[in-house]
């Protein structure tokens, strides 16, 4: 892979901060493929305690461009310490999203200031046509993530055919498997999952009409023994395969993750990781069902249409926010309303969709909060309205109170906040810590065990 031979074993990049220089550089060690997130990565003081990101600007635009400088700082300490770790013969990759805030610029002052230590970066979320110029210009392989062979074709022909030479892999990452953002397109039902096997083929298929025969597929989401894909190794249909693991190196001695979010992973039963729609992003994404996502849920099921003026069923009154401006409703969604109060949720908080949810007033605070303080930490977000594009830097909408801010719940659960109220994305598969015998007893491997048992096939 990049013109080097290693293991068929890669980690996938977990931001924020969750896969950083240590998990990477052990991996690599091993003989795999590690993978830092570039995502907002931390930085370390003198001590080596991290440097907590507090943003101090008054406006949007001020916090972003704080934002970019610490995860461009951040992202250089892990490539170092991941290069310390690996030795130089270890493949380093950083991964970054491209619908992160500033990932162009992330990425190019990331290998300005890394220089010779990163040998590859992988990209998803999103459709990262820029990403082969800046691998390109710094001389490192690239590694799209796609979840089709349709969307690798679009990457191609608009932009990858003219640096073929340093596309490193394609990355298909199964949409119903992994964990994180997922990339669902209109036409895929979320809750009908596709067996992955003809979609790879597909994408194979795909890549041989560009001559990229022996260009490697990283198979990511869903992996756990590789007996379970065995006809897919040395498969002729397939070509050269290689396995991606993301939700496993979680529960390892060396990831950076709390003792209690490790303890919780052994205890997820089958259908414990939930693919939901909430993310600012407007991606899917999957992660560890709790108090957090069920509130996102309740907060979107208090939900009710209305119009400015009587129009239709929408006959009955009802008055939003303090000056009790007059809208309209069904009558049998005011009795909803009315029941809704009587419990509590009595703020009534528009959507860009002509609707209204309703919260606890200290919900409502709370949300209104993390929407002023917004950073930017997105290239464009549907809680914030947040846009990085000039000159207004808003999506145009309204900012969206059934979303969340995904920088403030990323970065708490990532540095020991509190696991019930925080996001922790995982893989659909995560329930088999539980079951696998591998992790008996309370046992937690080093990453360097974890790679001698994956390579044992089961």
């Amino acid at each position: 892979m990049g013109g080097v031979d290693v293991l068929p074993l890669v980690e996938g990049g977990k931001g924020v901060a969750v896969s950083n220089g240590e998990t990477c550089g052990s991996w690599a060690a091993a003989g795999g493929v590690g993978t830092f997130s570039a995502v907002n990565a931390d930085s370390y003081d003198a001590d080596g305690r991290v440097i907590p990101q507090v943003y101090h600007g008054k406006t949007r635009r001020d916090r972003h461009e704080e934002l970019v400088r610490y995860a461009i700082d951040g992202a250089i300490t892990q490539a170092k310490r991941a290069r310390d770790i690996a030795g130089p013969k270890g493949r380093i990759h950083a991964n970054i999203l491209w619908e992160m805030g500033g990932a162009e610029r992330v990425a190019r002052g990331m290998l300005e200031g890394a220089k010779g230590l990163i040998n590859g970066i992988t990209c998803g979320a999103g459709m990262p046509y820029r990403l082969a110029d800046i691998a390109r210009d710094y001389g490192v392989h690239y590694y799209p993530i796609v979840s089709s062979g349709r969307a690798f074709s679009a990457l191609w022909k608009r932009a990858y055919h003219k640096t073929r030479e340093w596309l490193g892999g394609v990355v298909y990452e199964d949409p119903w498997l992994a964990g994180g953002h997922n990339g669902l397109s209109n036409s895929e039902n979320p809750k009908v999952p596709e067996d992955p096997y003809p979609r790879v083929l597909k994408l194979r298929q795909q890549m041989r009409e560009f001559g990229l025969d022996d260009t490697p597929i990283i198979m990511a989401g869903g992996v756990w023994w590789l007996e379970e894909w065995e006809h897919w190794i040395d498969n002729p249909e397939l070509g050269p395969i290689a396995f991606q693991f993301g939700t496993r190196p979680l529960l390892t001695q060396e990831s950076p993750i709390s003792d209690a979010w490790k303890q919780r992973l052994v205890t997820l039963k089958a259908g414990d990781v939930l693919l939901q729609p909430f993310s600012p992003t407007g991606f899917y994404s999957s992660a560890v069902r709790n108090e957090f996502l069920q509130e996102l849920e309740d907060r979107n099921e208090r939900q009710v249409a209305f119009t400015s003026e009587p129009i239709g069923d929408h006959l009955a009154e009802y008055g939003v926010g303090p000056r009790k401006r007059i809208v309209y409703v069904t009558p049998h969604d005011l009795a909803r309303i009315n029941h809704w109060e009587a419990e509590g949720f009595i703020e009534a908080m528009r959507t860009p969709d002509n609707t209204l949810i309703f919260v606890t007033p200290e919900n409502a605070r709370e949300i209104l909060k993390d929407q002023v303080d917004c950073m930017g930490c997105l290239s464009q977000c549907r809680f914030s309205n947040w846009s990085q594009h000039e000159p207004e830097y808003s999506n145009g909408k309204k900012a969206d109170p059934r979303s969340f801010c995904i920088q403030k719940t990323l970065q708490d659960v990532a540095h020991d906040g509190a696991l019930e109220k925080n996001l922790m994305f995982a893989g659909h598969n995560a329930y088999r810590f539980g079951q696998d015998p591998f992790y008996s007893n309370g046992f937690v491997p080093s990453v360097k065990q974890l790679v001698e048992r994956i390579m044992t096939g089961r």
